[in-house]
């Protein structure tokens, strides 16, 4: 039997044994980073978003905003039904680890889109202070309980499976 449908095991953040490690959740982070980035760039290529950045060109928010936009919704479309399913991504799922709750439950998708992926997402779109937002969201997983910013949000936390 499939033992990510089965597992019934609870954890707390402070079960230090069952938490995903920093760096499987950096390699899974940039696993779906680059997964996303195979359907954004050609679009990104398409509409001259390559030919100012060579220019030294800065794009406009708009622009900003909306490839920002499709990241998201390519992001929903690929991980989604595994998210809703098993609290994975495809970079989660290769690695072994899924998100749960605090008491270790599946997560809802309301706290998948709307809280966790939400925060992770749009913090860098945020005008001027955006980026050190999203910074300051990862560095939180240096503390006690591996935990990102966005975590704390959600009430989430990523464990081994």
């Amino acid at each position: 039997m499939d033992n990510l449908e089965n597992s019934n095991d609870t954890q707390t953040p402070d079960d230090e044994d069952n938490l995903a490690s920093r760096w499987y959740r950096l390699w899974a982070a940039l696993i779906d980073g680059l997964i996303v980035m195979v359907f954004t760039m050609p679009v990104m290529y398409l509409t001259g978003g390559f030919e100012g950045a060579l220019e030294g060109i800065q794009p406009s928010w708009q622009y900003t905003l909306l490839m920002g936009l499709l990241g998201i919704v390519v992001f929903v479309l690929i991980n989604g039904k595994l998210l809703a399913q098993r609290g994975q991504t495809i970079g989660k799922r290769a690695l072994g680890i899924k998100i749960v709750t605090l008491s270790g439950e599946l997560p809802s998708v309301k706290s998948h889109l709307l809280k966790r992926y939400a925060v992770y997402f749009l913090l860098g779109n945020v005008p001027t202070i955006g980026q050190l937002l999203s910074l300051a969201n990862v560095l939180a997983i240096f503390g006690e309980q591996k935990r990102c910013g966005h975590d704390y949000v959600a009430g989430t936390m990523v464990v081994n499976v």
